[in-house]
């Protein structure tokens, strides 16, 4: 379970993370959202974190989505500067295509000290849709390989 708490009022963007840069580990975020665009619609934020648990340290990020027409491309990344063992950066990317106003289908990878494996990068498809509020994707990692394993995610907006 990797829960992750998001609020965006107006500029501000504030995000709280529980096993995401590593197990029993909480992270705080706070950014500043950049949006625009009308063709090319961008919000770009760049966030600083404070990290404790069994890493501690900080660590400024960045999230960026860019969506044009039905295409989206997301970004999350970070670099980690550990007190107690080796800085490292993280990656999350995903690229959407979105067939219907619910339904997305796309590529994705990421970079990650949680989950192990024999890539450096893990690499799939993923599938997503919504109703109402909900959200709920499904992300195929590492297709095809012995290290191949499913990642679910669930939101809800407030």
């Amino acid at each position: 379970i990797l829960p992750v708490f998001r609020a965006d009022k107006n500029k501000l963007h504030l995000e709280a993370r529980y096993n995401y840069e590593d197990r029993e580990t909480f992270s705080a975020w706070a950014g500043y959202n950049f949006n625009g665009g009308r063709k090319l619609e961008y919000t770009i934020t760049p966030m600083i974190g404070a990290v404790v648990g069994r890493t501690n340290g900080i660590a400024p990020g960045l999230e960026m989505t860019f969506t044009y027409k039905r295409f989206e491309l997301y970004s999350e990344s970070e670099y980690m500067f550990d007190f107690e063992s080796e800085n490292y950066f993280y990656n999350w990317s995903d690229l959407t295509y979105s067939p219907f106003d619910w339904l997305w289908v796309g590529i994705s990878g990421q970079r990650t000290r949680v989950y192990q494996s024999g890539f450096e990068v893990q690499r799939g498809l993923l599938i997503g849709g919504g109703l109402k509020n909900w959200e709920l994707s499904t992300y195929f990692y590492n297709i095809g390989s012995g290290d191949a394993f499913v990642l679910a995610t669930l939101s809800v907006r407030f």
